[in-house]
């Protein structure tokens, strides 16, 4: 689903180059934002149990500007990770477009529930969450019992994603 007209957002394999390199600079990010490495409880995402992944581009610069992905928690769960855009792209509308694209897939693979997490130095990702229709809700799997953790999750359902396309 296209969601943004300046945008290209393509389905990628999880060891694509450009996606690599968008994950590295998230990572170095909340790595300075943390003030640590391995900030990340339990296994870190993989091709295995990646349901998608997708980078965007933009269409006047042909520049990859953002990526996120959906890892599959069970056959009706999935968990955004390694959703990131630019710095300098931010309130551009690209993770929206990119959430609003991953919510598409999600309903076209049979997930029902995307679940979330943002971590105590990440208000920015709380707040999109809020504002994207995810609900708080209690920590789940490799996040229980962490306090600088703060989970979400939202219904998958057939105008999701239309309805976070237009938020």
């Amino acid at each position: 689903m296209q969601t943004n007209p300046r945008l290209n957002i393509r389905k990628v394999s999880w060891s694509n180059p450009v996606g690599a390199d968008l994950r590295a600079a998230q990572q170095a990010e909340l790595d300075a934002r943390f003030g640590y490495a391995d900030h990340e409880p339990g296994p870190k995402p993989s091709e295995v149990d990646t349901a998608v992944f997708l980078v965007a581009y933009d269409k006047g610069s042909g520049q990859p500007v953002g990526c996120g992905g959906l890892r599959l928690l069970d056959s009706e769960t999935a968990e955004i990770k390694r959703l990131y855009v630019l710095p300098y792209t931010r309130g551009s509308g690209v993770a929206s477009s990119i959430l609003a694209a991953l919510e598409a897939e999600a309903f076209a693979q049979g997930i029902t529930r995307i679940t979330a997490e943002a971590g105590s130095a990440q208000p920015d990702g709380r707040n999109f969450y809020a504002n994207s229709g995810f609900d708080p809700v209690p920590n789940f799997g490799p996040y229980i019992g962490l306090e600088h953790s703060y989970c979400f999750a939202k219904q998958i359902n057939s105008h999701s994603a239309a309805h976070t396309a237009m938020a």
